[in-house]
């Protein structure tokens, strides 16, 4: 049986091609991000914002591209959890599955509150206050919104599939056509009369990381979640990564171009740090200044549509990535159990839906969670190049089908930009979810070795010894930076610190992974050949 005939092994079914794929990685990167952080952003960094939006891609695109060697070589369900396992040990399995599982489920509702904000607009009861919480009313249209979305999932995959295509092709018209329009209508003194970048490099910064930006981009572990399904993944998963990456960098630049070009100069009297105030629904409020009443309400109607067809996506990786935590060893055992019948992991969907049942209930705004929402997923996304080096250097006769050129200077790059992603965030944050995290992985090694004994204790610590490191450092350096920190570390030095840290982490990282033993044997090919169609890998 060949490599893609045995991905199927795991009891999934290999129903997704190559749009399927593509459109999945731009479903998700384009849900509630485009309608709220233009204006975000735009109040942090002035037209610079346009920068920011432009580092992001490239940041999220060298990120993609050690997924892709990753994913193409080990095409696993959940792999986001799986690879760091594979090459590190449990406690760095535990910590992305957790990490990763939280912060999808979290996502799955900011996207479904935010298509309740927009409905408002339209519907009246949902919306009880500027803050944006929803009445009792609104809340059960959030809970109906979520339940339809497990009966989709809950169908199967290629139920999943095709709702997903017809959504995203609506979602990709409608921002094209909006940035068109607006920027017929461009002013280019908007770009120059109040400055290019009004807070400066910090400013470029902060709008990276906390006004919305990789919240906007983070949908690429979707596609690695839904690898076990794929057809022919080893082709299919890089171009998909990197077609979804390259297309959504494009439109977000032309959208925050026709933002920035668009708004009439009397709203910008007081310069750009009121735009947020003056647009709390950017797309929707720029075209009814404009005069453009009809395009507001088709953006009210994507907007709707825009973040339910992401809450969705995520609605269907989840799952997987319980799955894929379960398989690993360090979540129960019951969640990696597949129904025959649809190849869905049932019960690892029926948690997804209660947790983002839960998610819903009176938590901070959007604005509010995207920061600790990003700051996790980068965090997750971050151990990916420390991932790929320790498999190249312990599993190097593991078939790659697709091997990232000038991979040694492309993965310590990444790691050390996800870093900096990861700082930016800001003290407010990073002081309780580090501390969380770090507490956490010193708790699983406790339990494991009182579990397994001293004599697993010690590989499992070498495994995890970096990230601990890792962890705690940037807790330090947060605490010490300018970033809502002490203030002891005046930028930009405080960014030079945090890169030289990065640099320092992935080296050990790349040093310290463990041997898998159907990963690292040159004498087992079958083995690797498994591994790489997806199945036999997990412990």
């Amino acid at each position: 049986m060949n490599a893609q005939g045995r991905a199927g092994d795991e009891g999934f079914r290999q129903s997704l091609g190559l749009l399927d794929l593509t459109l999945i990685g731009f479903g998700s990167i384009f849900g509630s991000g485009w309608l709220f952080a233009a204006a975000h952003v735009a109040t942090m960094a002035g037209p610079a914002s346009i920068l920011s939006w432009v580092v992001g891609g490239a940041a999220v695109l060298l990120l993609g591209l050690v997924y892709c060697e990753l994913g193409a070589a080990l095409p696993h369900a959940g792999g986001v959890v799986r690879y760091p396992d594979y090459s590190h040990g449990a406690a760095c399995g535990f910590l992305m599955g957790l990490t990763t599982v939280i912060a999808f489920s979290s996502l799955i509702a900011i996207e479904i509150v935010a298509a309740r904000q927009y409905a408002g607009a339209w519907v009246a009861g949902l919306t009880r206050d500027a803050a944006g919480d929803p009445t009792l009313a609104g809340w059960l249209a959030q809970a109906a919104v979520l339940y339809g979305l497990y009966r989709v999932n809950r169908s199967g995959i290629a139920t999943f599939a095709l709702v997903n295509n017809i959504v995203t092709l609506f979602k990709f018209c409608v921002p094209g056509l909006v940035a068109i329009l607006l920027l017929a209508h461009l002013d280019p003194g908007n770009f120059t009369s109040h400055g290019f970048s009004t807070h400066g490099l910090a400013g470029v910064e902060g709008a990276i990381s906390t006004g919305g930006i990789i919240f906007a981009y983070l949908g690429l572990t979707p596609i690695i979640a839904v690898a076990s399904e794929v057809r022919k993944p080893q082709r299919t998963i890089p171009i998909a990564l990197i077609a979804s990456v390259l297309l959504s960098t494009l439109v977000y630049v032309l959208l925050q171009t026709a933002f920035i070009g668009a708004i009439p100069a009397t709203l910008l009297a007081d310069g750009w740090d009121a735009a947020d105030r003056h647009f709390g629904l950017p797309f929707h409020d720029i075209a009814l200044a404009l005069g453009l009443a009809w395009l507001g309400a088709l953006v009210v109607g994507d907007a709707i549509l825009s973040p339910t067809g992401t809450g969705n996506i995520y609605m269907s990786s989840n799952p997987r990535v319980l799955y894929a935590w379960a398989r690993g060893g360090t979540f129960f055992r019951r969640f990696a159990r597949i129904d025959a019948a649809s190849g869905v992991p049932v019960p690892a969907l029926r948690l997804t839906f209660a947790l983002s049942l839960f998610w819903t209930l009176p938590f901070p705004s959007w604005q509010a969670l995207i920061g600790v929402v990003s700051s996790a997923l980068m965090m997750s996304y971050a151990l990916a190049p420390v991932t790929a080096a320790a498999l190249r250097v312990n599993a190097p006769h593991m078939p790659r089908p697709f091997r990232v050129r000038g991979f040694g200077l492309l993965a310590p790059a990444a790691f050390v930009i996800a870093t900096l992603i990861v700082y930016w965030t800001g003290w407010a944050t990073l002081s309780w979810l580090l501390a969380l995290q770090l507490v956490l992985v010193v708790a699983f090694l406790v339990v494991q070795a009182r579990a397994r004994g001293r004599a697993a204790a010690v590989p499992a610590l070498r495994g995890a010894g970096w990230l601990l490191a890792w962890l705690a450092a940037l807790l330090a350096l947060s605490g010490a930076g300018a970033r809502g920190g002490m203030g002891w570390i005046a930028w930009p030095a405080d960014d030079l610190a945090v890169a030289a840290l990065a640099l320092a982490i992935y080296g050990w990282g790349r040093r310290s992974g463990l041997s898998h033993p159907g990963l690292s044997h040159p004498g087992l090919p079958r083995v690797a050949a498994e591994c790489a169609a997806g199945v036999g890998a997990a412990p």
